[in-house]
């Protein structure tokens, strides 16, 4: 039975195509909802003749996977090549695309990350989407740091197991970020990519496209709390040194369910480093 197209639905159509999305993300989150192929398709064709444009027809492009950062998992291995040592395969989750990493970091590399950046540390800043700049935010609590791409050769070691674990290459990668989570520090449920419908994105974007992966290391366990966690699907990773969670996202749109927080810390402090994959070289 071929599903209906509600008023709901109509309004989400029309208000996603008018702040930029395409016609081949809107497949991509309704397949994601649920919705079959044709059943898209149809209410797509729906939306557009009842606003009296032309339907855009479906490009080749469209119907090829969008390339996408993560680590190799074909015959589900135990342990997969990132150059320099091997990474144990923990968990994994097809939706969300999750990865849970053990052995990535070794504890020698934890501490000294967290040696080099504890000197550089100050209140952390999150993007800010209505200008393309930075802004202290209520809903991040932490201290942070960024380095470099190459700054020295603890992150180039680093960035270059990412890059080789991940298939994704060193030049897409943000500057690493470490994180210091004190008693009661947090961060609150968020998305990673850049909101399109922000008028600060289109300055954000020119530095290297979009973000469609995170990787998170952590480098000190709180005594208690601190867990990441993903509430559109229930799953809490526990922040254990040497470990790391990665996640990837295919399009802009709260239908790849990559909703994420850092839950507060109440005892003890929380150490993490964090790798934003974008689509393209990171200037």
């Amino acid at each position: 039975m071929t599903q209906p197209v509600s008023p709901e639905l109509r309004a989400w159509v029309v208000a996603q195509l008018a702040i930029g999305h395409s016609p081949a993300a809107l497949r991509i989150s309704m397949r994601d909802a649920g919705w079959q192929d044709d059943a898209a398709e149809a209410a797509l064709a729906e939306v557009f003749a009842l606003a009296g444009a032309a339907p855009i027809e479906r490009s080749a492009s469209e119907d090829r996977p969008k390339a996408l950062p993560g680590p190799n998992l074909e015959g589900s291995p135990l342990h997969v090549d990132a150059g320099d040592r091997q990474v144990q395969i923990m968990q994994t989750m097809r939706h969300p695309r999750v990865v849970v990493f053990g052995n990535l970091l070794s504890q020698e590399e934890c501490d000294a990350l967290i040696a080099i950046a504890r000197v550089r540390l100050v209140r952390s800043l999150t993007v800010e989407t209505q200008t393309g700049g930075e802004v202290m935010n209520v809903d991040r609590t932490s201290d942070g740091m960024f380095f470099e791409r190459g700054e020295n050769e603890i992150v180039s070691r680093l960035e270059k197991r990412i890059a080789k674990l991940l298939h994704w290459p060193l030049e897409f990668g943000e500057g690493l970020q470490v994180l210091r989570y004190s008693p009661g520090a947090q961060y609150r449920p968020h998305y990673d990519y850049f909101d399109p419908s922000e008028p600060g994105t289109p300055t954000i974007l020119r530095r290297g496209g979009q973000r469609v992966g995170t990787l998170l290391m952590y480098l000190q366990a709180p005594e208690q709390g601190g867990a990441t966690t993903f509430p559109d699907v229930g799953l809490e990773v526990a922040p254990l040194p040497g470990t790391g969670v990665f996640f990837s996202y295919d399009s802009p749109d709260p239908a790849t369910r990559t909703l994420h927080g850092g839950a507060p810390v109440l005892m003890g402090e929380k150490w993490v480093a964090t790798k934003w994959l974008r689509e393209r070289e990171f200037t």
